[in-house]
């Protein structure tokens, strides 16, 4: 399924062929928790104007609402939110770990209650891939436990252990359900999770154990938590060498476009955060000259796009002044035009990460944007 057609350094570039088309990588997946991007961006729009490759959503909150069952009704999470890429389901596992307010892990699973409601619910290996079954996700994320970031190495040990065991029985759950005449996706796929904090001991013994167990690919857990990002590269670094090379390699949650080319400069090749989505509501965009709040009075009466090297729509269509008067306003087509421009730049991002691997030259597009992106935008 994963063919890697070329390296540069650790770097990769790869294609991942799945049931739903085939996934270009280096990747940044688009985040629709609840089947919808946050800020008014449907299905359609990512797919005719965004670049979108990949989207990804939440078993927690689908499976609390509207309910698993609901959208299996109408036909999976495609027809239901009409999108015919692939779709990406994270297992639940980091909102059971960081909305639950109180919670019981055992050896079977994790009984909490729904932040939505309150409602008593227990989710483990087994409820985790039938919740995504029901689904129909092109890719499916194992149950995993997910520990605090710093946690004792006795307790991270202990839950790797876990987290191994709740894998095997992702995989048998899931092989059986693949199997059923009922279900709608049958070639679902099975992705794995590396955890053990920021210990290098625990990580390396973890992915040593998880690359036993046949999965389509494996992620790295637990990190972009609040932990220094040196931290992170230092952990993708002691992990990178035990991950299988013929399957691709998933780094949940991060991040700035600097972490992306840092990152992919690793070997990674997938990429999801609520980062792009999220700092757009607020008035914070992303352009190829660094970061730009656009609610500043210095974009009053400035007639330019929000970037000049971009084609998203807003950028095709509207000025800074414009789009600032809609955040001043309050007029919600301010947060939709935003949220368009940070999804198309981070999915050019990965455009032109590929590009410039295909054509040898990753090192200088690293060299020269790693740090100007993180930088603020003076133009």
């Amino acid at each position: 399924m994963f063919t890697l057609l070329k390296q540069e350094g650790a770097a990769r570039r790869g294609q991942f062929r799945t049931v739903h088309g085939t996934i270009e990588t280096p990747v940044f997946m688009n985040v629709g928790t609840s089947a919808a991007i946050k800020g008014g961006v449907s299905s359609v729009d990512l797919r005719d104007e965004l670049k979108c490759q990949v989207e990804l959503c939440n078993t927690y909150h689908l499976h609390v609402r509207p309910s698993d069952e609901v959208i299996y009704k109408m036909g999976g999470l495609h027809k239901f939110m009409h999108w015919d890429g692939p779709i990406l389901t994270d297992s639940g596992g980091f909102q059971v770990f960081s909305l639950a307010s109180l919670r019981k892990i055992k050896e079977e699973g994790v009984y909490f209650n729904s932040h939505v409601d309150g409602r008593k619910i227990f989710m483990g290996p087994e409820e985790s891939m039938r919740i995504q079954s029901n689904l129909a996700s092109t890719i499916a994320m194992a149950f995993d436990e997910c520990v605090e970031n710093p946690a004792e190495h006795s307790y991270s040990k202990a839950s790797c252990a876990r987290t191994t065991r709740w894998l095997r029985r992702c995989r048998t759950e899931m092989d059986r359900l693949n199997s059923l005449e009922t279900t709608i996706n049958r070639e679902q796929l099975l992705f794995g999770i590396n955890q053990g904090c920021t210990y290098d001991d625990l990580r390396i013994e973890h992915m040593k154990q998880i690359r036993e167990i046949d999965c389509a690919g494996y992620a790295i857990g637990g990190l972009a938590v609040g932990e220094p990002t040196e931290v992170m590269y230092h952990v993708i670094e002691q992990v990178e060498p035990f991950m299988p090379k013929d399957k691709p390699r998933y780094l949940m949650g991060v991040g700035t476009p600097s972490n992306i080319i840092e990152a992919v400069y690793r070997g990674i090749d997938f990429f999801d955060c609520v980062m792009p989505s999220r700092n757009a509501r607020h008035g914070t965009l992303f352009t190829w000259s660094g970061i730009m709040h656009i609610k500043n009075k210095a974009y009053e009466t400035d007639p330019k796009p929000i970037d000049e090297e971009c084609g998203c729509p807003a950028c095709r269509n509207f000025s800074r002044a414009y789009v600032r008067h809609l955040f001043k306003s309050d007029e919600q087509l301010g947060g939709r035009l935003a949220v368009m421009h940070n999804l198309y730049f981070y999915n050019t991002l990965t455009e032109r990460i590929r590009e410039n691997l295909d054509n040898g030259t990753f090192t200088q597009f690293r060299n020269k944007y790693s740090e100007l992106l993180a930088g603020k935008c003076e133009g």
